[in-house]
């Protein structure tokens, strides 16, 4: 163990600033690596890592790429493998190799000082030397590498796991030449370490645990016997530098590929095999095995078979425009590119074969060209509204503006009604708001949007509301989430007052035309007519999308308690007409989905899923007056995610996960009419 010194003044000592640099373990020149400032889709993200409501959180996560971040899902293209001495009469190496040449060599004077000359724990005695007169460690707020700092912050979204808040003076470990054969479990409680040195012991493999060292930037595994390196190395995404000098590895786990910070893959001197090598320089690695596919779970059994089904899947598929190698870094590339997540996204759509589709960040060209065709195949018309923003844009760039869509089986429903919530034009407009500061400075910015739908059934005539929404994804923006919010739910209140004064539909049968001279007509069954509503809360209402609200938000509570007072924490501070004066409430009676699985051992864990964050902030709203939860889509394996870093991956091609629910619609109670008698007075009234 040795103390952990500011990163000023490490990488000062690393690169020869000041004092003579050791040549032993960083025998090169060091690059200087320029950060380029990220152009991210949101701006203006301040964190407060002291809050533990993480109520506004993003969707995509900004890191800085690494030598890895390009690979298919893992690309060494200029690795070379074996000894030295097998490379005579090669070309020369590229620049890359010759590094890592030069690490290796210095990994190997390394080697002989512990064992030939018995002096065990090189790296901290070099340190020692390095450190000497420095002074004491610094405090815990200057304790992080400057450029490094970008490393444990996701400018997208707030941190859910909050930083050590008690001081840590040393962040670096030193077990080389000690002829360890196993490294105990304990050494993986050490959460904070950034550098790790194993070098130089007998080890045979790396235990799985080592992806629980997810702060680690420096491993170093060099002249071991170890045969294999584990999958879970994939979880430390901060990862540097990954020295296996000198083992006995002949495979390489596609997981490296999530190590988006990597500089140096140290492999000189394993016995790779000829054709790993082969493939990973010509074509990438496999792609990593499919998890176990997402089972049902069942809330209700025995249901009658007469009450009518209905099927919701709502999805964030992760739009395009905004999956870059730049945000998402710990994503092979290929794993990111747009042909790929297509395919992946209509494979999943026809798996589940909803009724109903509720999809977020759906561009005006993908739903154009890519979904609406594919979806028309398996029964599915569409509904789709872009953001805002596409009407001031050109008709070229307005294709790429994503938005909310909804999909219908047109066999099964008819759309009777469609509509378009832009919640900043509302606000700006509304007599109580339009001409306060708030309004101006923080709802009207934002232009995320909401769809509803009105749709019948074709075969019993009931009828439902579906909704399809899209909240800002700013953490500092709780106040307008909740007020997107309300503004929805003022909207869906009269606009089911009007559907439930809506007629009747005459002509319900769908028209077939046959695909075939010799095509038979499927036989279609006789449709029931249109069912009358009295109240706005009597038609079944489904409210669906990305609230980028965690369960102890305003928003959670505005849908599930049908209120929220203006005293609230998240609008005291503001003024929102009418919203902020008397608070905001909607008259239905609603239900998260999910809930009903909560505190299980199938709790959801989270629906969006970064390197610092994962959270619930999807939901599948009902009303529960007229619905039913029959089944659920339960959550991934948790034992494959622990090999994952993050979304969007090979088998999960958004940042967010798919929820989707079955539903039966309740029969209704109609009044009962009593026949006509004559009224008894009891026997006294006879004569």
């Amino acid at each position: 163990m040795y103390p952990q010194h500011s990163g000023q003044g490490q990488h000062a000592r690393l690169n020869g600033a000041g004092r003579g640099i050791p040549n032993l373990l960083y025998n090169y020149q060091h690059t200087q690596h320029q950060h380029p400032s990220q152009t991210q889709h949101h701006q203006g993200l301040q964190h407060d890592h002291g809050m533990p409501n993480a109520n506004g959180l993003g969707h995509h996560s900004t890191f800085t790429p690494g030598v890895l971040s390009n690979s298919s899902p893992f690309n060494p293209n200029a690795l070379q493998n074996g000894h030295s001495a097998g490379n005579r009469g090669q070309p020369p190496p590229n620049e890359m190799w010759q590094e890592q040449l030069r690490m290796q060599k210095d990994a190997e004077r390394a080697h002989s000082a512990m064992t030939d000359q018995q002096q065990p724990h090189y790296y901290a005695r070099l340190r020692a030397s390095e450190n000497r007169g420095i002074g004491p460690p610094p405090s815990a707020s200057l304790r992080a590498h400057p450029d490094d700092e970008d490393d444990g912050v996701d400018r997208r979204r707030p941190l859910a796991i909050e930083k050590e808040a008690t001081r840590q003076d040393w962040h670096n470990l030193d077990m080389s030449g000690q002829g360890l054969r196993n490294l105990a479990p304990e050494l993986f409680k050490y959460k904070f370490l950034n550098e790790l040195f194993i070098a130089s012991n007998k080890l045979t493999r790396l235990p799985n645990a080592i992806g629980e060292l997810r702060a680690l930037r420096h491993l170093d595994a060099s002249f071991n016997q170890i045969i294999e390196i584990p999958p879970e190395i994939g979880m430390c995404t901060y990862l540097k530098n990954l020295l296996l000098f000198n083992n006995n590895i002949q495979t390489l786990p596609n997981e490296l590929g999530s190590l988006h910070l990597l500089e140096m893959l140290g492999i000189e001197g394993n016995p790779l095999d000829a054709d790993v090598k082969h493939k990973i320089m010509e074509e990438g690695t496999k792609m990593p095995i499919p998890p176990t596919p997402r089972r049902p779970i069942v809330i209700q059994e025995d249901v009658s078979p007469s009450l009518e089904r209905i099927k919701v899947f709502s999805w964030n598929i992760l739009c395009d425009k905004y999956a870059t190698p730049q945000t998402y870094g710990y994503t092979p590339t290929r794993a990111l590119d747009w042909e790929y997540r297509k395919g992946c996204i209509l494979e999943e759509l026809r798996i589940r074969d909803a009724d109903f589709l509720a999809l977020q960040e759906v561009s005006t060209d993908a739903f154009k060209e890519d979904l609406s065709p594919e979806l028309a195949q398996m029964d599915y018309k569409g509904v789709h509204w872009p953001k805002s923003r596409a009407k001031t844009m050109s008709e070229k760039d307005a294709q790429s503006v994503d938005g909310c869509a909804v999909f219908y089986k047109q066999s099964k429903f008819i759309l009777l009604d469609k509509q378009l919530i832009e919640f900043a034009t509302i606000a700006i407009n509304r007599p109580d708001m339009k001409n306060q500061h708030d309004v101006f400075n923080r709802v009207m910015p934002k232009d995320n949007i909401a769809v509803i739908c009105f749709f019948e059934s074709r075969l019993t005539g009931a009828r439902v509301i579906l909704v399809n929404a899209h909240l800002t994804w700013d953490s500092a923006l709780a106040d307008v989430k909740v007020i997107q919010t309300g503004i929805l739910m003022e909207h869906v209140t009269k606009l089911a007052e009007k559907y439930a004064r809506w007629p009747a539909v005459k002509d319900k049968k769908m028209i077939v035309l046959p695909m075939g001279d010799d095509e038979v007509p499927v036989p279609q069954a006789e449709p029931g007519p249109s069912q009358e509503y009295r109240t706005n809360t009597e038609i079944p209402l489904l409210v669906c999308g990305d609230f980028n609200s965690t369960e102890d938000s305003s928003v959670y509570e505005l849908m599930s308690m049908g209120r929220v007072p203006p005293d609230h924490l998240e609008l005291s501070s503001f003024q929102y007409g009418s919203f902020t004066r008397d608070g905001i409430e909607h008259p239905f009676s609603l239900r998260d989905a999910y809930a009903h699985i909560k505190n299980t051992a199938d709790e959801m864990p989270f629906t969006n899923y970064t390197p610092g964050f994962a959270d619930v902030i999807d939901y599948i709203w009902y009303s529960t007056n007229t619905l039913e939860v029959v089944d659920l889509l339960g959550p991934p394996d948790p034992e494959y995610l622990k090999r994952i870093p993050a979304f969007p991956y090979w088998h999960f091609p958004a940042d967010h996960i798919q929820i989707m629910s079955e539903f039966v619609i309740k029969g209704r109670k109609e009044k009962k009419h009593l026949p006509d008698r004559e009224p008894d007075f009891g026997p006294g009234s006879r004569g």
